[in-house]
């Protein structure tokens, strides 16, 4: 505390001189160093451990933290790793989080601004730099003493911005300022995992309209605003660790800065909200499995043209209810089996409707394990819509789709109800089987150029996941709209992270750091991408226990030829000819 002492000092040999002495005194009230000092003395926290000293002075100024414990949870115990934080407050915040850390950390180390000298007892964490200046030539030994640090598999803090978060007059906000490169040098070079962290707060008006006069003011109020603090809660919020093959930035450092400080602003709590309460409170028992012979009989009696594929044990078919009663009641009481794991079952014994009479059911069946392994459920627009209006389409008590919309211009394939049993989720095998019946359904009836559906967003993903998601993948459409809407937009500086990179480049690290299991995007928005889809929008199924869904089309016509041949085999010729 020699820089309090040294202020002290001087305000007391010139008490009696004025106006220095009054000057002084009024400079040290505003500032607060002498009654930090006091603190400091009356305390005896000079020579204490670093430990122990944040403890007490955590306890001398009363100040809670809330949400240590969740932090310390997500923390690796071993491996190189790189924590980096916005910075509110300009010191509280370093020790309430170097304390927290290095409870799990003892290797901690932290790249700090020299500002934080202000603690000597705490100087044994610290790696000291001057990142108000990027290209200070002094910065060099500490820039490569952490990175050492790192690659030897020890855990390293950092607080980017280098100073403390102020009000800023183009964001009409506070922020921090821009993060220095330092960061993502230390997690691309050092292959470390990142943990982004967010501390919540502000300092006081005062100290902000300093700042706005010069901003080297804002240094002289550090003293103070830490007093500030005194008697209050300081909250801590964290995302889980993303691992560094996560990024895909191509040694861009610019944007992968500019990313990692994004998903430390995703941690922020007042960009947290927690789905509604779901209306169905109690799941019935799940119906008796069918008997396979009775399904197999139905099998059996099918014309030959609804075998699409035979592959090994495996036969892909379509069929309808009043041909396949047995069949398609297992295909509803396979849905709701796998729906529940997602959070989107009806809480019925099977999942059907009145659309089960009229869609068309596309299935692959094992035969050697006797059971259905998936299916979609298909909806051939010209058929059902001479049968009736719009009605007669599943997606239109979810949407507004205006007479431009493909599905009401020409034949259209509407897909929806998807689903794989679970030993079969994590294959590629289910899902191929699926899209080689689709295409050999197309290529007999190549009249369906268009494929149009919705992949549903589990409530399994956090909010912030599908706020990402909807931005990220959405083109926005005048043609069509959800009658209900998923509001709730991007936080202002994900926003601002989006307007200057393309978001759907970074989903990947963007979702590891706010899902508790790392989950990406859903294996079929993934496919749907390859295939060349556009996603228009996103509603939430009010049918469908409120699940959100992206809708999205496919032209067959403009998919890439190497997955249309994959998945029309033999009838990709034919089916190209009936293009041109």
């Amino acid at each position: 505390m020699s820089a309090s002492i040294s202020l002290t000092n001087l305000v007391e040999s010139n008490k009696k001189r004025s106006p220095l002495g009054l000057a002084l005194r009024l400079l040290d009230k505003v500032v607060g160093v002498s009654k930090m000092n006091d603190i400091y003395q009356q305390h005896e926290m000079a020579g204490l451990s670093k430990e122990d000293f944040a403890r007490r002075l955590l306890s001398v100024l009363n100040i809670q933290v809330l949400g240590g414990e969740a932090l310390q949870n997500q923390i690796p115990k071993t491996g190189p790793l790189v924590i980096a934080s916005n910075h509110p407050f300009g010191g509280i915040e370093g020790v309430i989080l170097c304390l927290l850390i290095g409870q799990v950390r003892p290797d901690l180390k932290v790249l700090a601004n020299q500002g934080l000298k202000l603690f000597p007892e705490l100087s044994d964490y610290f790696i000291f730099t001057n990142p108000l200046s990027e290209k200070d030539p002094k910065n060099g030994a500490s820039i490569r003493t952490s990175l050492k640090h790192v690659k030897q598999g020890h855990a390293l803090l950092i607080f980017p911005a280098g100073r403390v978060s102020y009000y800023q007059d183009q964001k009409k906000r506070i922020s921090d300022h821009k993060w220095n490169r330092i960061v993502a040098k230390l997690v691309e070079s050092g292959q470390a995992n990142y943990l982004p962290v967010f501390v919540s707060g502000e300092n006081s008006r005062l100290f902000y309209r300093l700042g706005r006069i010069y901003f080297r003011l804002r240094l002289f109020m550090l003293a103070r605003e830490l007093l500030n603090k005194q008697n209050t809660s300081i909250k801590v919020s964290c995302g889980t660790a993303v691992k560094p093959n996560n990024y895909s930035t191509n040694g861009d450092l610019d944007e992968l800065t500019s990313l990692l400080r994004a998903q430390s602003y995703c941690q922020d709590p007042k960009w947290q909200k927690a789905w509604p309460a779901d209306k169905i409170t109690r799941l019935k028992p799940l119906a008796t499995e069918i008997e396979w012979s009775l399904i197999e009989t139905e099998l059996d009696a099918l014309p030959r043209e609804q075998l699409l594929i035979t592959q090994k044990a495996f036969e892909v078919y379509f069929g309808y209810q009043n041909q396949l009663p047995n069949t398609v009641t297992e295909i509803a009481r396979l849905r709701e089996l796998v729906f529940r794991e997602h959070n989107e079952g009806s809480g019925e014994p099977i999942d059907s409707d009145s659309f089960d009479a009229t869609y068309t059911q596309l299935f692959v069946v094992n035969r050697q394990q006797k059971k259905v392994i998936g299916a979609y459920r298909m909806g051939r627009t010209d058929k059902l819509l001479e049968n009736g209006g719009i009605d007669q389409l599943y997606l239109s008590k979810m949407f507004r789709f205006k007479p431009e919309f493909a599905n009401l211009k020409q034949p259209c394939l509407e897909l929806g109800r998807s689903f794989l049993i679970p030993e079969y989720q994590q294959s590629f095998q289910g899902l191929y089987l699926l899209w080689r019946g689709i295409g050999a359904f197309v290529c007999k009836y190549p009249k369906y150029r268009i494929l149009y559906g919705t992949v549903s967003l589990s409530k399994l993903y956090d909010m912030r996941s599908v706020a990402i998601m909807k931005e990220a993948l959405v083109t926005p459409t005048e043609l069509v709209a959800p009658f209900a809407e998923f509001d709730f937009p991007l936080h202002d500086e994900l926003g601002d992270f989006a307007k200057n990179s393309t978001l759907s480049n970074h989903l990947t690290p963007l979702l590891a750091c706010i899902e508790k299991d790392s989950k990406d995007i859903p294996v079929l928005v993934k496919h749907y991408q390859k295939m060349g889809a556009i996603f228009h929008c996103l509603g939430i199924d009010k049918s469908f226990n409120d699940t959100p869904g992206l809708l999205l089309s496919v032209d067959l016509a403009k998919a890439p030829e190497k997955l249309l041949k994959l998945y029309l085999a033999d009838g990709y010729k034919q089916y190209q000819d009936f293009l041109v």
